[in-house]
Parts: C-alpha cells; structure tokens; sequence
C-alpha cells in the first residue's frame, strides 16, 4: 500500500489535466473526511464512488484511474486497489445468458479494486436484439451489489456517454460524478514529448524542442485527437530517424547516440 502523499504527488507530475487533478482531489478529501468520521463514530453520509471519465484517447484517464485505485486503496475504499480495464468485446457476448456471465466475471477480476469501462458508450448502440442492453443491466445490478468491494469507471467520448448515462434509469444515481477530460495542448504535448526522451536517454536541444512544438501546432485536432499518444508516436518516429541517421557511424559518440537533432523530429529528405 502506498502512502497517500506519494500517489498524490505522482498525480500531480502528470503533465497539464489542472481540472482532472483539482477534482481527483476533492474525492481524496471527501474520503478522508468520511473516514476520519468513522473513526470518531459520528454519521457518515454515504454517496457513489463510481464515476465517469469523459475526453478523448490519449489523455490520461487509464493512468489517473490507476492512481486513484492506489487512493481508494490507501483510504481503505477498496481492499486490493488493482485495475481491471475492459470494454464492449470484453463483456457483451453473441448468446443469450452469456453477457451476464462475462460482466459478472469482469466484476470478480476487478473485485477489491477498481473495473475501468473503456467506450462505455458502445454498449448502449445496437439493436433491440443486441445484448449491449443486458451488459448494462447486469453493471446496474452489480454496482449496487457490490458497492462496497469495488468502484466502476466508465470512460468515453463526451457526447457518446450521456447516451450511456441515459441508456438505464438506475445509472445517473450510480455515477453522479463526471470528470472531463481536456485535450492537451501544444505546450502539454511537447512537455509529454520531451518527458518521453529524458525518461528513455535521450536529449533534445532548443532547436529540437521547437521542431516538436511546430510539429504538434501543426496536426488536425478533432474527435478522436490521439493526445498523449500522438507525442510517443512522435518520439517513437524519432528515436527511429535518429536510427537510421546513425546506422552507418561505426563508432558514434554517447553524446551522438542520446541526441535528437530537428531532422529527427520533423523528417526529410
């Protein structure tokens, strides 16, 4: 188990996410009330852990939601603090009676710790024949059954999980708290960027650092903006340029096998 001042410093070394951190943080401080009250046998007004993540891919709600499964740990929410992540294929099945049974054992693996939902909303599209339905239904079931040995997650583009929300009636009084997700901007995701090389060895120079920035102004964003994801893409393509440039120096220097020139960031002929 984790103290908690180290998970929660650990949050907040995550690049930008002001928001998603203030509001990590006041769910930390309701739960260390609530537990405090305990201690000193005074009321406690329960209330729903479970929440919904909404934003687009690559911005950090699978880590933030491994995080706060190591503070529910901490705070005694949970017993075990691990996280299960799955999503539509992983619950909904092709036959009758066998959804029930997949969410049922999603619910036990993540039992004792915290079950991420990812594209929850998939499961409210389909038909009146699709069991998409019936995996909800069970998640409602299961949410109240066993409220007190884990916390559901259900994580998804903005507008598709108010569909979700409104896919059961039981599911708006089961996650009444949302926390969005926004997408990084230029300067985050050259921080991400420049993070991904001093963590794996490798250094960039101003100049560098500039190309990265003008590469990352320079890209589409829209529904579905990869975040996160685009910037190791881009230090993955890099480090791969970097490779090739240096393939032939028989004996390259430390100094040239760590650096990333612009070339390497941008490309070229």
């Amino acid at each position: 188990m984790r103290p908690l001042d180290d998970v929660l410093a650990e949050l907040e070394d995550l690049v930008g996410l002001a928001e998603v951190k203030r509001e990590v943080k006041l769910v930390t401080d309701l739960l260390q009330v609530q537990r405090l009250r305990r201690q000193r046998a005074l009321p406690v007004a329960e209330s729903s852990r479970h929440l919904i993540f909404t934003g687009n891919p690559g911005t950090g709600k699978t880590t933030v939601a491994r995080l706060l499964a190591q503070i529910y740990r901490t705070l005694g929410v949970v017993s075990r603090g691990h996280l299960v992540e799955t999503d539509r294929a992983g619950l909904v099945a092709g036959y009758i009676g066998q959804t029930a049974t997949r969410v049922t054992e999603a619910f036990d693996r993540a039992d004792g710790g915290v079950l991420l939902i990812d594209e929850a909303y998939a499961l409210a599209r389909g038909s009146d024949t699709d069991f998409g339905r019936e995996a909800i239904d069970t998640i409602v079931k299961l949410v109240e059954d066993r409220r007190d040995r884990l916390v559901v997650i259900a994580a998804g583009y903005p507008d598709e999980m108010r569909q979700f929300i409104d896919a059961n009636p039981g599911l708006p009084s089961r996650f009444p708290r949302t926390i969005a997700f926004p997408d990084y901007n230029d300067d985050d995701l050259t921080d991400i960027f420049t993070k991904l090389c001093t963590d794996n060895g490798y250094r960039c120079d101003p100049d560098s650092i500039a190309a990265a920035q003008a590469w990352f102004a320079a890209q589409a964003r829209g529904k579905g903006f990869g975040n996160g994801r685009l910037a190791r893409n881009l230090f993955e393509q890099a480090i791969g340029r970097q490779a090739s440039r240096l393939v032939d120096n028989e004996d390259p220097t430390d100094a040239e096998l760590t650096a990333l020139v612009p070339l390497d960031i941008v490309g070229g002929p």
